[in-house]
């Protein structure tokens, strides 16, 4: 059968008694039969979820692409930030959430390790389908499921509840990871690195936070997450289906290919693990040191030492700018070997001198995020209709550090009832190491794990 395809203006009238398209050069597919269908093609979508109208400014157009500009590049940190907190609220009122639900501490501590693995579920099964889904749908679906479930954390008044719904909160917090590729897609190639930067700057911000009562905390969540909801839906882009042909099992397949197949994938993954083993140590192992002898800090002074990564958050916009000025490759090289120099510097002097650990706050922080970015963008110039794909297999090594290093933290916090730790209260090797033998072997050993990088 004969087919041809052919454009109708808003204006134009035809004898054919093909209906006038609503959309402007909507192609339509006129059949010699005379009959007509109209093609809603991927390329214009003026709906979200067939119901909600697109702000017109927003629809994608091929021939007027958007301007991502820095402030919705620095719109995305925002909500990426209000959106990740989501993973990390739990933690610092496991003794209130204690004693509401009149459990042990023992029982409360599973909260974390539960968002954690929604977290992991969600990033491996849910995050790569923005290479066949419209990001944008995804997102707003996702922060609205997270605000309501967010509700049933406020209200419930039974453990159980609290638990699966803390699991489901973890599993629809994979926002970032979906932002992070969609900012990639939108920013211009000689911007994509700060574009990036600015959006993990976020992800690190949202882990440093103070709370008051537990409910009040959730409270305020739901109210962050609306607003990042609205403001999603008034300043997101649209942007189409980056792979149509995909369906759910060829994304995993693909996945797997790309990690066989291609040398650069591999390496990224190896590199990624090492780095995240390294940072993960760092900063689980830093309460040991500055809240043991010599300096016998307080709780509250050992928090204020985020301050010291909040620095690496402000500098990381700058960071971003000077990868997209040089090769990424070299970029990530010379933040690995600045990273192992800045170790050194807490292996000779981190227990003797507090401004050596001050030093190397900063610069572990500054130095791993600039590597983080310069893998990234090195990691999605493979491919622009994988890049949700890549970014899994980039980030999926971060979460197997997360839920340890939670595990650790929340041992560790066995200061929560006044107990001292001991070897068998914790099971990385970091902290074992610290355990049996001290801060600067630990130092040590975190250095040695910097050898993978190098050798990649």
């Amino acid at each position: 059968m004969h087919v041809t395809i052919m454009h109708v203006a808003p204006d134009s009238n035809t004898s054919s008694g093909i209906t006038q398209s609503p959309l402007h050069d909507l192609p339509i597919l006129s059949y010699n039969n005379g009959q007509s269908l109209q093609i809603l093609t991927d390329q214009m979508f003026s709906k979200d979820f067939r119901c909600l109208p697109i702000p017109r400014r927003l629809r994608y157009d091929p021939d007027r692409p958007f301007n991502f500009g820095m402030l919705l590049n620095i719109s995305f940190g925002i909500g990426v930030t209000l959106v990740v907190a989501n993973l990390y609220y739990c933690q610092p009122i496991l003794i209130q959430l204690s004693a509401s639900f009149h459990v042990t501490y023992d029982e409360v501590a599973r909260i974390p390790t539960l968002v954690q693995a929604g977290f992991g579920i969600g990033l491996l099964f849910i995050a790569p389908l923005g290479d066949m889904l419209r990001r944008r749908q995804m997102i707003l679906l996702l922060i609205a499921l997270s605000t309501v479930l967010t509700i049933g954390l406020a209200i419930t008044k039974n453990l159980l509840v609290f638990e699966i719904t803390s699991f489901f909160i973890g599993l629809t917090s994979i926002t970032p990871q979906i932002v992070v590729p969609l900012a990639a897609d939108l920013a211009p190639p000689a911007r994509r690195g700060s574009a990036i930067s600015i959006v993990v700057s976020g992800v690190l911000s949202g882990i440093v936070a103070n709370y008051t009562s537990w409910r009040v905390v959730y409270c305020v969540s739901i109210g962050t997450q609306s607003i990042v909801l609205s403001g999603a839906y008034m300043l997101l882009p649209d942007y189409p289906v980056q792979d149509r042909d995909l369906c759910y099992f060829k994304v995993f397949r693909s996945m797997v290919k790309y990690a066989v197949t291609e040398p650069l994938v591999g390496q990224i993954m190896v590199i990624n693990w090492a780095a995240s083993a390294c940072y993960t140590n760092w900063w689980v192992t830093l309460t040991f040191l500055l809240g043991g002898p010599p300096y016998n800090y307080s709780t509250m002074i050992i928090g204020l030492f985020g301050l010291a990564g909040m620095l690496g958050v402000i500098v990381m916009p700058f960071m971003g700018r000077l990868v997209d000025r040089l090769v990424p490759w070299w970029s990530a090289i010379v933040s690995t070997m600045l990273l192992l120099t800045f170790q050194a510097i807490q292996t000779g002097a981190g227990g003797t001198n507090i401004a050596a650990v001050v030093i190397s706050c900063f610069g572990l922080d500054v130095f791993r995020q600039t590597q983080s970015v310069s893998l990234s963008t090195l990691l999605f110039s493979l491919s622009e209709t994988a890049r949700s794909r890549l970014n899994t297999l980039r980030i999926i090594q971060d979460v197997r550090q997360i839920a340890p290093a939670i595990e650790e933290a929340r041992r560790k916090n066995s200061t929560f009832h006044n107990q001292t730790w001991s070897e068998e209260s914790v099971k990385t090797i970091g902290t074992q190491v610290f355990a049996g033998y001290g801060w600067r072997a630990d130092s040590a050993w975190t250095m040695d794990m910097q050898g993978p990088q190098h050798s990649e």
